[in-house]
């Protein structure tokens, strides 16, 4: 009888160990190639092209406030190590999508807010997006698309050119068409961002079929395929019956799925005025959006800067005022290099690929918007127009951002420096910044450096801040122009 007993109790614990699983962990999203810096930037360049194409809302908007929270919640869980900057935005768009970019961004249509049941199906959606950065789907996907080019070059072309919504969003893997973004991803792809979003959800206490109830609600609206959502991400299947199969097994969750906050954004987002896809689409014609979003102060502040030909910023949006500490550098320099120069730089600076290709803009993200830079350094060349001195092109080169920069004025005459052993020329001049004070813009201070370039024409380096706080930049600056090295 004792046997019985204990061969009995051994079963039973056996049995008991297969009904309850541990708690299911995120899986290795593996290694692709390119550096997450290079799919930061992929990320913001295509995060431009968003903010002309489409009605985006303020951060400063309830529920834009309220999605960026539930956000930060569901990255919450993921490991430092595989984590990205995520940013969570609001599209003022009537259809029922949501989208993510390389490098963390993702958008969420308003018609999804109001189309969510409760708040664990709005977190279902959201975290299944969250899913293809953290497993970087479209980063797999171009690999996959390049067919005579190598990823270095859909990279180059991406980063590189300019393009516009075609040559950026494009080349990631995303159209537009009709005023609506759809990624292209695979059907493995979106079966693995159901189980990996279903993980997420697990984790921060959500009931993961909440995501599987969402695709039923979307299913019944738009028949076999599903409305917009579905469509943009085409179905592996029965997703519903892969994310219940997924779960199963797992310890219930003893989440509430809805909360008085979620039932408050629901209401107000009924009540915000949102846009058709093919309003979206004829007013992307117009640059209707692109204008609303600068004047609604929801253009972000960490836009990449695109420069013209000779290296000057056209007028762009002002920045307001920065705290000194969002842009002050760090003591630690990383290095970077182009066609033109390698040079080190504040390591908690970023580098902005310039449109031609060649050029680059190093800054703090915080100092950066379209066509403008308050803080920071560009790292340029020009061909010299019918001379080889230095002094000549030196001047062409000043008067070509004077002349694209009414009001900036040079501090006397270019005097001789050395750099790296290679003789070349300085000056300083002084102008407008788009930082503003009180409504009033600064004064600001550029200090131009020029080179000779060994294949002709000159390599030129403007380090750039308000008048008020260059001297704390100086020292900063000059490490960078001691680093400096031509290719």
């Amino acid at each position: 009888m004792k046997r019985s007993s204990l061969i009995a109790f051994v079963l039973a614990s056996v049995a008991s160990a297969y009904v309850v699983q541990s708690t299911p962990q995120l899986p290795d999203p593996g290694n692709t190639g390119v550096t997450k810096e290079q799919q930061e930037q992929l990320g913001e360049k295509a995060v431009a092209e968003v903010y002309k194409q489409m009605p985006v809302l303020p951060d400063s908007s309830a529920e834009t406030q309220y999605v960026q929270q539930l956000g930060r919640k569901l990255v919450s869980v993921i490991p430092q190590q595989d984590s990205w900057p995520y940013q969570f935005h609001v599209v003022a768009q009537k259809e029922i999508n949501a989208f993510a970019l390389p490098g963390g961004p993702i958008f969420v249509n308003i018609g999804t807010i109001t189309a969510a049941e409760n708040e664990a199906q709005l977190a279902g959606v959201m975290a299944h997006e969250i899913s293809h950065i953290y497993m970087q789907h479209s980063i797999k996907q171009m690999k996959k698309q390049q067919v005579q080019q190598g990823i270095a070059g859909i990279l180059g072309a991406v980063l590189g050119q300019a393009g516009g919504v075609v040559g950026t969003l494009g080349q990631l893997g995303v159209g537009i068409g009709s005023g609506m973004l759809s990624l292209k991803y695979s059907r493995g792809d979106e079966a693995e961002a159901d189980k990996v979003g279903a993980i997420l959800m697990y984790k921060v206490g959500y009931d993961p079929v909440a995501l599987a109830q969402f695709f039923q609600t979307l299913e019944q609206q738009g028949g076999a395929s599903g409305p917009n959502f579905l469509s943009d991400h085409p179905n592996p299947g029965n997703r519903v019956a892969a994310i219940q199969e997924e779960v199963k097994g797992w310890a219930p969750v003893n989440s509430q799925v809805n909360n008085q906050k979620f039932l408050s954004i629901k209401q107000k987002a009924q009540s915000v005025r949102a846009y058709t896809s093919q309003e979206i689409a004829e007013g992307a014609k117009n640059n209707t959006w692109a204008q609303q979003n600068q004047r609604g102060g929801s253009m972000p502040p960490n836009l990449p800067v695109s420069q013209n030909g000779n290296g000057s910023a056209p007028e762009g949006v002002a920045l307001g005022d920065i705290p000194y500490s969002q842009v002050k550098p760090s003591g630690s320099l990383t290095r970077t290099q182009n066609s033109l120069a390698s040079i080190a730089y504040p390591s908690n600076w970023r580098v902005f690929p310039d449109a031609n290709g060649a050029g680059m803009t190093i800054a703090p993200s915080a100092a950066v918007s379209q066509g403008a830079i308050a803080y920071g350094v560009v790292v340029n060349g020009i061909q010299s127009q019918g001379s080889s001195s230095l002094d000549q092109a030196t001047d062409q080169l000043i008067g070509g951002l004077q002349q694209s920069n009414p009001g900036l004025q040079a501090n006397g005459s270019p005097r001789r420096i050395q750099v790296g052993g290679t003789e070349g020329r300085s000056i300083e001049l002084t102008g407008r910044s788009p930082l503003r004070h009180n409504n009033e813009s600064l004064a600001e201070r550029d200090w131009v450096v020029t080179l000779p370039l060994r294949q002709g024409g000159i390599l030129y380096v403007v380090f750039i801040a308000p008048e008020n706080q260059f001297n704390q930049l100086r020292p900063t600056y000059q490490r960078m122009l001691d680093s400096l090295q031509r290719q």
